[in-house]
């Protein structure tokens, strides 16, 4: 065992926490959208084939905002394809994932499961195949009230209202080799300005993320930024960011210890804080006060399918089954050491999407007329969601640590603090990421209440950290009580398990 510390205080604030960090990202990608949320005749369906068993469980993950159509699948869309009478729609070529498209989910569709559900959505426009002209035309067709056109021509598929989807991306993934129409930053900059500024003039009221790298390790990465923001810095409100964790295979010469899987946490810290950087070295180029936010619209573990048969089928065909991960415990781990580094960013991180929701490396799976169930990764994301309200408190952490060969020396503990003045309520979230050793943790919450209660208090562990859930045995990785807390005044004390994610919820019985 090997003790710890973690002090917080209410006057150092960090910034009220967006609740849309907690999002996910629905593309037309394999069976995350057909044979996942969307399944006609399923026991569990709606008079619209969206599965009842997903929707509740999507619910219960607490997702607040999602990501559509895509992705890759969004640089060669037609919005136009994915409205109107069902039986008119064309099929397509879907040329991101080699699949046919039968567009029988489309916009009003979409917006149907996302009322449902009651999550904002996050739409795309494609600037790939396309331009300005069709994003101006799809943001009117979904957000003007009527009288023209293309608002009359929704109001004539049933939407007598506008739609309302106030949050755009320009485009998805510009920079990267596999998107169909790459673009320099240049070109894509001039492009993500002129569609920014048309948007702009249709409905002032959106707000638009452009396209960041498509990884922190891009040879691009950074003159990218740098060269895109130079063009459309004033038009737009967000930058993304995409990040998928690795874990190399064993032989090839790199590190594949759970330790240097667990890195990736500092290395994402990094990826922020170093776009941010860039951001603003362009604000001051332009004599701004202007601060760019930052959108993270994708990011998870992806590495086991990634290549082969995973990425692409034969034949084009219907909703195969693509990049269908199945999660561990370490995984899940991983996750939620992840969430906590994006809170403790919240100044400057708002919004991010969990790619992706329904089984394609996502948090809940599905087989075809049969059961639905919850990954591993399920269950970090939906405590944080559920408990993370208020304001990210500024964490001073004392941990013992290891060597990491890009970071140095790492602590062992991963925390983040969510105040909520308006119940009193506190969360804590913690990720011991030694693998043998129980923690003895110190939490003190000065300023937040001379005595205090407890209210949750969760522990994520497995004993084998490669157990995964399966249709057969989906709660085999799952959250239990955490024992043993004491509450003194504003301290607390508990002893966390070798690699472990917990999460603690108290609140103030009076004030301090």
């Amino acid at each position: 065992m090997f003790e710890a510390q973690l002090i917080v205080d209410r006057d150092f604030a960090l910034a009220p926490l967006d609740r849309r960090l907690f999002g996910v990202f629905v593309e037309h990608l394999g069976r995350c959208v057909y044979n996942g949320i969307h399944e006609p005749g399923h026991p569990t369906a709606d008079e619209h084939g969206f599965r009842g068993d997903v929707a509740e469980l999507t619910k219960e993950l607490g997702a607040t905002i999602v990501r559509y159509p895509g992705g890759n699948f969004m640089s060669g869309y037609n919005w136009e394809d994915g409205v109107g009478p069902k039986e008119q729609r064309p099929r397509r070529l879907d040329l991101a994932w080699f699949s046919t498209e039968t567009n029988q989910v489309g916009t009003h569709e979409f917006m149907h499961w996302c009322r449902k559900i009651g999550i904002e959505p996050m739409f795309g426009v494609n600037l790939g195949t396309r331009g300005p002209d069709e994003a101006r035309h799809y943001l009117e067709y979904c957000n003007h009230p009527g009288g023209t056109a293309l608002s009359d021509l929704r109001r004539s598929h049933g939407a007598e209202e506008p739609l309302g989807i106030k949050f755009w991306c320009l485009g998805n993934e510009m920079d990267g080799p596999w998107q169909i129409c790459q673009k320099t930053p240049d070109e894509y900059g001039r492009i993500a300005k002129e569609t920014a500024k048309l948007m702009r003039w249709v409905d002032p009221s959106i707000e638009l993320a452009a396209c960041g790298s498509s990884a922190y390790d891009m040879p691009s990465y950074g003159v990218w930024e740098d060269r895109v923001l130079e063009h459309c810095f004033e038009f737009v409100d967000y930058l993304s960011l995409h990040s998928y964790f690795v874990k190399p295979p064993v032989g090839q010469g790199s590190d594949t210890s759970t330790e240097a899987f667990f890195a990736q946490i500092e290395t994402n810290a990094r990826y922020i804080e170093d776009t941010v950087a860039i951001a603003d070295a362009v604000a001051t180029r332009k004599r701004s006060n202007k601060r760019l936010k930052l959108s993270f619209d994708e990011w998870n573990v992806w590495y086991r399918a990634r290549h082969g048969e995973h990425l692409k089928q034969a034949g084009w065909p219907e909703a195969p089954r693509l990049l269908e991960e199945v999660y561990t415990a370490e995984d899940a781990l991983l996750i939620g050491g992840m969430l906590t580094m994006m809170m403790n960013h919240a100044d400057r991180l708002k919004v991010a999407c969990m790619a992706q929701l329904c089984n394609v490396i996502a948090p809940i799976m599905t087989e075809p007329g049969g059961p639905a169930w919850r990954q591993t990764i399920f269950h970090p994301f939906a405590q944080a969601a559920r408990w993370a309200h208020g304001e990210v408190l500024r964490s001073v952490v004392k941990s013992p640590g290891y060597a990491n060969a890009r970071h140095g020396e790492l602590p062992y503990l991963c925390a983040s603090v969510v105040d909520d003045p308006a119940t009193g309520r506190t969360a804590v979230f913690l990720l011991n990421r030694h693998l043998t050793e129980e923690m003895d943790l110190s939490i003190t919450l000065r300023g937040l209440g001379a005595e205090r209660r407890l209210v949750q208090a969760e522990q994520l562990h497995s004993a084998d950290l490669n157990a995964s859930n399966t249709a057969d045995a989906p709660d085999r990785v799952a959250p239990q009580p955490l024992e043993g807390i004491a509450i003194l005044d504003e301290r607390l004390s508990v002893k966390l398990r070798p690699a472990s994610w917990n999460v603690i919820v108290t609140q103030a019985i009076r004030a301090a």
